[in-house]
């Protein structure tokens, strides 16, 4: 097991939920990282998710786009954050995973991309745009290097392939709640709990809800209905505003979801 499955497997055993926060690497400058990440851990995140700058994040609302915005004009690149998390690695325990598109792993060629993940310690990739018909570009390197690709569902996803998905993965089923781009929702489809349950129903690995999750009712509501919540868009604005407390509550709410 590498550190994702490790941390699932504890939550299991504890009856908790999950709580998986994003953050923008290089917003506010890279020299920010250690102390955010420091900050996510003893908050208690079961993972963390680190967001690469891109120039065309096509997931990616608002929020997130600025803040890949102010990453980019400070310079902040792939790999001087892998150069970074490799230095951190040795003080935060806590899964690591990459969210990144693939012309950046491109550029940076699939080879060294891996190598250089592996020496800075990822656990994880998240890879928006990139559908399983496809995977197999990236998927045996991570597969050989224990990096787990965590995939995505949606809410226009078939029950079928739904199930297909989440038997290739170790890590988790990220669930995706909205049919868009990320960024807060003051409120969710009332379909949304009957889908969460359905990939339940069929998934071997746990099940995260992500997108538009802004709030501790949210992390709590949505949270009922699978193994654990991802917050993106709230955590960066938090983290621009440096409302830390408030980060600390959105956390602090996934341990108070139901797991019956």
């Amino acid at each position: 097991m590498n550190r994702i499955e490790k941390a699932f497997h504890s939550l299991k055993e504890n009856n908790r939920k999950a709580f998986v926060p994003y953050l923008m690497a290089g917003d506010g400058g890279l020299d920010q990282l250690m102390d955010q990440l420091i900050f996510l851990e003893n908050c208690g995140a079961t993972a963390i998710e680190i967001g690469i700058p891109f120039s065309d994040p096509v997931a990616d609302g608002p929020a997130i786009q600025e803040a890949g915005i102010r990453a980019l004009q400070s310079g902040t690149t792939l790999k001087e954050v892998l150069s970074a998390i490799q230095t951190i690695r040795p003080i935060v325990s806590t899964p690591l995973i990459l969210m990144t598109y693939m012309n950046p792993i491109y550029a940076y060629g699939i080879g060294s991309f891996i190598h250089d993940a592996v020496k800075a310690g990822i656990d994880g990739c998240i890879i928006p745009d990139l559908p399983i018909e496809e995977e197999e570009l990236i998927t045996p390197h991570l597969q050989d290097a224990n990096i787990e690709l965590i995939r995505l569902v949606t809410l226009t996803s078939p029950l079928e392939r739904i199930e297909e998905i989440a038997k290739k993965g170790r890590g988790f089923l990220y669930a995706v709640t909205v049919t868009g781009i990320t960024g807060a929702r003051t409120e969710f489809n009332d379909s949304v709990s009957k889908y969460l349950k359905d990939i339940k129903s069929v998934s071997p690995i746990p099940v995260l809800a992500g997108f538009g999750i802004s709030t501790p009712e949210q992390v709590i509501e949505l949270g009922s209905y699978c193994d654990g919540v991802v917050v993106g868009s709230k955590i960066v604005q938090y983290f621009h505003e440096k409302k830390l407390n408030e980060i600390e509550h959105l956390i602090q709410a996934s341990k108070t979801a139901d797991v019956s």
